[in-house]
């Protein structure tokens, strides 16, 4: 088992576009991957739980992550959680007008 704080630099804090980032991005993984914030722990893999943490600009996450990529895995969400547009990235990819819908 791996664990790691980070802070969550979105700037919109964690709400549903990096939250299902995070999702997918949890699902590539064979790790259990776990958050913690606020006495609240959120499955990686479950959206809701994981928008029921509240995570704001500026919070702090405990990552965990147990399993045979756990050091991946805890590498890939915060990056994905320290990233000020929630891509993972320092680079954007892909059509910058892309809205989503």
């Amino acid at each position: 088992m791996k664990r790691a704080l980070v802070s969550i630099e979105l700037k919109d804090g964690l709400h549903l576009r990096p939250a299902t980032r995070l999702v997918k991005r949890a699902m590539a993984f064979q790790s259990s991957i776990w958050l913690k914030s606020n006495e609240k722990i959120a499955n990686a893999r479950s959206i809701l739980s994981i928008l029921l943490l509240c995570a704001t600009l500026g919070s702090l996450v405990e990552l965990e992550a147990s399993g045979a990529d756990e050091d991946q895995a805890l590498a890939a969400i915060a990056s994905l959680l320290q990233s000020e547009d929630g891509s993972g990235s320092p680079e954007v990819s892909g059509d910058p007008t892309d809205t989503g819908n």
